[in-house]
């Protein structure tokens, strides 16, 4: 035979060969198997609420619920498009404040002080913070800025959701920054780089996909935050910007917060939207869920 021919599998050794009766290959089999039925189990809850939202708040989905404001009690149609904006509004203090500051303290306890007395006293308080109870974000939150300022507001929203971001920002880009090789940051030493230039030049970069995927969970998980809302911004039935002009100390509205008042409601046409609303509130933290995993697959 030619040393260039490969071997055939009947030419192959029986040692190599793989046996499905084999103990191994068969234990391989059944756990595999077992694996599968547990990921379909579970997937059955997400699948029944999303089949449940779509039955009774997909046909309520058109412009006009993107675009108009809540109805009153004895009115016809309107939508929630103030509260979409709110939502976005909220989110987007949190995350302002949150990334930076989460990011600036994964620095400090990857690479800055990763065995210092004090990155253990931080790691214990993001670990804590991870299991907050959310109500308890909203009432630290009205404390802070409700009291201070004498009126519910987009910024004390932002304070609260961006307390439930923080940890899930520092936690993640933290891990994310000491999956960097080791190589790569001796190689740029090497080159003559200084601490701050492989931190900005070597660490960050190759670590962006795992830092964008805990900032996109932390996102997801704001979006569907309720109790701090209530403490916070509470609620309002008009746009946040109007004339030209952003109401940004005012009360202002949000999708979960638009559920909650709504589904409680004795009017059909109220029920219905707060069904739509759920539905549209689902796929936006699917898809920022979506997004999460995408980037953390991304190769930089």
């Amino acid at each position: 035979m030619s040393a260039q021919e490969p071997l055939t599998n009947h030419e192959l050794s029986p040692d190599l060969q793989r046996s499905l009766v084999e103990p191994r290959a068969l234990l391989s089999t059944m756990l595999s198997g077992a694996v599968w039925i547990v990921a379909i189990i579970a997937s059955v809850p997400l699948f029944s609420v999303l089949y449940g939202l779509i039955v009774r708040g997909g046909h309520r989905l058109s412009l006009e619920v993107f675009t108009e404001l809540p109805p009153a009690g004895f009115e016809e149609g309107g939508g929630f498009g103030n509260a979409i904006v709110g939502t976005l509004v909220t989110v987007g203090i949190g995350a302002i404040i949150s990334i930076p500051f989460g990011i600036l303290a994964a620095i400090f306890l990857g690479e800055l002080e990763p065995n210092g007395k004090m990155a253990y006293a931080a790691r214990f308080c993001a670990k804590t913070l991870t299991g907050l109870p959310s109500i308890l974000a909203g009432v630290f939150a009205y404390a802070l800025v409700v009291l201070t300022t004498g009126t519910y507001s987009a910024p004390a929203a932002g304070v609260a959701l961006a307390l439930l971001m923080l940890p899930t920002v520092v936690l993640t880009a933290e891990e994310a920054m000491r999956t960097v090789p080791v190589n790569m940051k001796n190689a740029a030493y090497g080159m003559g780089c200084t601490r701050s230039q492989v931190i900005w030049k070597i660490v960050l970069p190759t670590a962006l996909p795992g830092v964008l995927t805990g900032v996109m969970l932390a996102v997801a998980r704001a979006a569907g935050e309720t109790a701090p809302l209530l403490f916070t911004a509470l609620f309002s039935n008009y746009w946040f910007v109007e004339g030209g002009r952003a109401k940004l100390m005012s009360p202002i509205a949000s999708l979960s917060v638009l559920i909650y008042n709504f589904s409680g409601m004795p009017y059909d046409n109220q029920i219905e939207l707060a069904w739509t609303a759920s539905l549209v509130l689902v796929m936006m933290v699917l898809f920022f869920n979506i997004l999460a995993r995408v980037l953390g697959r991304k190769k930089v």
